[in-house]
């Protein structure tokens, strides 16, 4: 187990090395969840996340015994920078090992923080067995997550809430391979045990999930998912015993909601948060977690590492879940003014049209109806629904995959236009 003197002593030798990261009240969380909510920010750290605690600790402590060969590591991102900024710092040669899928962005950020980057593998499974090949030349194998002194590092992290917030009743944390909410919890419970810590997965890899409920450490399969900081096959055999005695709850979110946690801190706290970092929000606010009322409760935002291509897809799945944008098709009459009085309609609505696509021509439309698909930027679900409600009552057709029904004649459409169903279509991924 970790010992909360040893994390206080962490704690004491990274005073300068990492950054004190601060811990924001959010008044909008606070106001939907019925809690008193708060940001602990690791996406503020140098490298983007709370890993460069773990790694600066883990080198600190053994920088002298690592010198003859530097240190090897394997990550598809947080960890590999978070290893080879503290490598750099320490004047240690760092070799990083990447899944062959890793983004070129977090790619050349380790190398931006002195990493040599070596590309192997399909999973981070088949990079840490290249990296273990590696340390047999002499060089130091540090683990992601399961190594006592990363986990003491990560656990500085509690320490912090606690002084920030002394009264704190529940702390939520992203769970990948254990490492952090270990460290965390570890400090919590020997601190202040009536605080609860509570850990969020994916359900796209819900090893933590699995292993609790089989009283063992289970191996998942993993599937693509927008939180790929925690999408880790199977917790450590350090980590799973830890969390075992000292994590209260487990909970899995799923994708939909780690999107809307994204762009939901985005909009309204202007943090930039990656998967991992969103899931305790998602957790929040998706009604996983249960908060008694007027509880403070304090979020682990675990990092802001994101590719802008992703961002800009998560984004856009983000303002479709909550409601801030819509898509969906409507036939017209192919006659003048037909388009004019759709948009007019939509217009008095104040809704803004993002994208608009007038079909005339379809392989299958008859030469007296077109289609119209249209992309809205909408307020909430509520405006949605004001607005598809009003042109179904104004007579129109309105669908999400142009069903044959659609195709029907005017006169037969104009007799029961309440029928026709309405389907948010999903964002594409």
């Amino acid at each position: 187990m970790i010992s909360v003197k040893e994390i206080q002593k962490a704690a004491a030798a990274l005073e300068g090395m990492i950054s004190r990261t601060p811990l924001i009240h959010s008044s909008t969380f606070s106001r939907v969840s019925g809690a008193q909510v708060y940001l602990k920010l690791e996406n503020l750290q140098e490298t983007g996340s709370f890993k460069i605690r773990g790694a600066t600790w883990k080198i600190l402590g053994g920088a002298d015994r690592f010198r003859r060969g530097g240190v090897v590591a394997a990550s598809a991102g947080n960890h590999a920078q978070g290893v080879a900024l503290a490598a750099t710092r320490a004047k240690l040669k760092s070799t990083i090992v990447m899944p062959e899928w890793s983004s070129i962005s977090k790619q050349e950020a380790a190398r931006s923080y002195g990493g040599e980057v070596i590309l192997h593998g399909q999973t981070i499974t088949e990079s840490i067995r290249k990296a273990r090949e590696l340390a047999l030349d002499g060089r130091t194998f540090i683990h992601p997550y399961d190594d006592v002194e990363i986990i003491t590092g990560q656990g500085t992290i509690a320490l912090e809430i606690l002084e920030d917030l002394p009264d704190v009743d529940m702390i939520i944390v992203p769970v990948g391979g254990g490492g952090l909410v270990s460290g965390i919890a570890s400090a919590v419970k020997a601190v202040r045990p009536q605080v609860a810590v509570v850990g969020v997965q994916t359900d796209a890899c819900p090893s933590a999930y699995q292993a609790r409920l089989n009283g063992r450490i289970t191996r998942v399969d993993v599937k693509q998912s927008i939180a790929d900081g925690i999408a880790v096959k199977e917790l450590g055999g350090i980590t799973f015993p830890i969390i075992e005695e000292k994590v209260d709850d487990l909970v899995l979110v799923e994708e939909e909601w780690i999107a809307a946690g994204i762009v939901k801190l985005l909009e309204r706290k202007r943090v930039l948060a990656e998967g991992a970092g969103a899931v305790p929000l998602a957790a929040l606010l998706g009604g996983r977690v249960t908060v008694p009322a007027g509880a403070k409760v304090v979020l682990v935002v675990s990092g802001g590492n994101v590719d802008s291509p992703l961002l800009d897809r998560v984004i856009r799945k983000g303002l479709f879940r909550n409601g801030r944008m819509v898509r969906f098709s409507v036939c017209l009459d192919d006659v003048p003014g037909s388009l004019a009085r759709l948009l007019g309609i939509i217009a008095r609505l104040r809704a803004n049209v993002v994208h608009i696509d007038h079909n005339r021509s379809g392989r299958d439309l008859p030469v007296f109806l077109s289609i119209v698909e249209l992309e809205l930027e909408t307020r909430s679900e509520s405006h949605i629904a004001e607005i598809i409600d009003t042109l179904r009552n104004s007579g129109y057709a309105v669908h999400s995959d142009l069903p044959n029904h659609c195709f029907l004649p005017p006169e037969i459409r104009m007799r029961n236009p309440g029928s026709h169903e309405f389907h948010e279509k999903p964002a594409a991924p």
